[in-house]
């Protein structure tokens, strides 16, 4: 299932990371894991959880002891689930019982380009402007934070716009359909 959607601008947001969660339901000896699987490293001093990498699909785990994991850097919800299954499997080959309980999306990112520039001044000052943060000395991005879906939209002058907050790729899809006749209203001629 890739970015097949058509949406009414003709732009389809890629997707560029998924955060998902699973819980092991089994404790974990952080040590032993780090000691003996492969591309993990563990600093108790500088953070109480394991970090593990595979190749793929390509993304990066914090493992707890409490077996709780967050996987990030998928860029489908199927690779996400699958890269969660992978380090279930790694803990359960190290002498563990791991169960995979309770998966869940946290979150996804996209982006897109727009195409055209636009006057981030102007819709700051419009009706959109209770809903968006714009400080171009604190960050170059507008800030847009749209209430249905609940997602939130970096729109950059460029016409580039990142999209996170989402649970569903369809939030993600349906956010932008909703901002991009808006924008194209703030379009720099």
């Amino acid at each position: 299932m890739e970015n097949s959607k058509k949406s009414s601008s003709a732009i389809v947001p890629i997707l560029q990371n998924i955060v998902s969660t699973v819980n092991l339901d089994c404790k974990v000896d952080l040590k032993h894991l780090a000691l003996h699987a492969r591309n993990s490293e563990y600093n108790p001093k500088r953070f109480s959880a394991v970090v593990m990498r595979i190749r793929y699909p390509k993304t990066t785990a914090l493992i707890f002891s409490s077996g709780k994991v967050v996987c990030t850097g998928a860029k489908t919800e199927e690779q996400s689930k699958l890269a969660a299954r992978k380090y279930a499997r790694i803990v359960q080959k190290l002498g563990f019982t791991p169960k995979f309980k309770d998966f869940r999306i946290q979150n996804i990112v996209a982006s897109c380009d727009v195409k055209f520039p636009i006057r981030l001044e102007r819709f700051v000052c419009s009706a959109h402007g209770v809903f968006s943060s714009y400080e171009p000395e604190l960050f170059p991005g507008l800030i847009y934070r749209m209430k249905q879906p609940k997602i939130v939209m970096l729109i950059f002058v460029s016409g580039k716009v990142v999209i996170t907050g989402a649970k569903t790729r369809e939030d993600t899809y349906s956010a932008f359909d909703n901002i991009y006749p808006v924008l194209a209203e703030f379009k720099r001629l």
